[in-house]
């Protein structure tokens, strides 16, 4: 081999190198970085749920979700070994936040500062006005506000593919679904009767319509994961720009 053909070789040899090392140092300060402010949000859940004690229904089953999150999101932390799953943890942090905004506001406390929105909540809406419906024989209600009957929380969102809106329950009825990833045959029954009608929430105008709603929030969470993917392609295109430089040899807090 030639010595020009070997120095070639060499160059060629340690810019990949050069590349793999950088983006492996990318990936783990992207990682650290994400790992941080996942951290940073169970600790403020944490303290939130160590400080906090109910004084009625609705404001200790808050809680108690609450402190159901703190628990979900420490093991995820724990587990999490890229940035996807950092993200999680994150959103699982927020969830157990926004409970801790409603037990606040049940006890009549200043609930705190905003929130980042959780996935799909803006197309679930909101429970705008109190609400009785009988199905298969089953009693269930929904309130704006929480009530000795309805002291069950969600804060909205999707569940299973389908926005649930944010209001006060009578009961989680939406955690079989939760748990399991699909609905149960009588969920249509149950939507329509609950939300027709109902200003501010993707039922408002029946079941169908609820279904479309969930189906944009699935193509908007499509689009943002294409846009992210295009964002690290492009981020990657401006790695490889570095490189060939290289190669040229010319030098709310509560």
């Amino acid at each position: 081999m030639d010595p020009v053909t070997l120095i070639l070789l060499i160059a060629v040899v340690g810019g990949v190198v050069y590349l793999v090392r950088r983006s492996q140092a990318g990936n783990a300060r992207k990682l650290d970085d994400a790992r941080s402010e996942a951290r940073r949000w169970v600790e403020r859940l944490g303290g939130q749920v160590l400080n906090l004690v109910g004084t009625d229904e609705a404001s200790k089953q808050a809680l108690a979700d609450a402190a159901e999150r703190y628990t979900a999101a420490g093991s995820q932390l724990e587990q999490a070994r890229s940035v996807e799953q950092t993200h999680q943890v994150t959103q699982t942090a927020y969830e157990g936040l926004y409970y801790v905004r409603a037990a606040r506001t049940a006890m009549g406390m200043d609930p705190g500062p905003d929130l980042p929105q959780l996935p799909g909540q803006r197309q679930a809406g909101a429970v705008s006005e109190s609400r009785d419906v009988e199905v298969q024989g089953h009693s269930y209600s929904a309130s704006p506000v929480p009530s000795s009957r309805n002291s069950h929380y969600y804060p909205g969102g999707m569940v299973a593919g389908r926005p649930v809106p944010q209001g006060w329950y009578s009961e989680p009825w939406w955690k079989p679904a939760l748990v399991a990833g699909a609905w149960g045959v009588g969920s249509m029954l149950l939507f329509s009767a609950m939300f027709s009608g109902m200003s501010g929430v993707a039922y408002a105008d029946g079941f169908q319509d609820g279904m479309a709603a969930g189906d944009a929030g699935d193509a908007g969470g499509d689009a943002g994961d294409a846009g992210g993917d295009m964002g690290d392609m492009g981020s990657g295109m401006g790695d490889m720009g570095d490189a060939g430089g290289g190669f040229d040899f010319g030098g709310f807090d509560f």
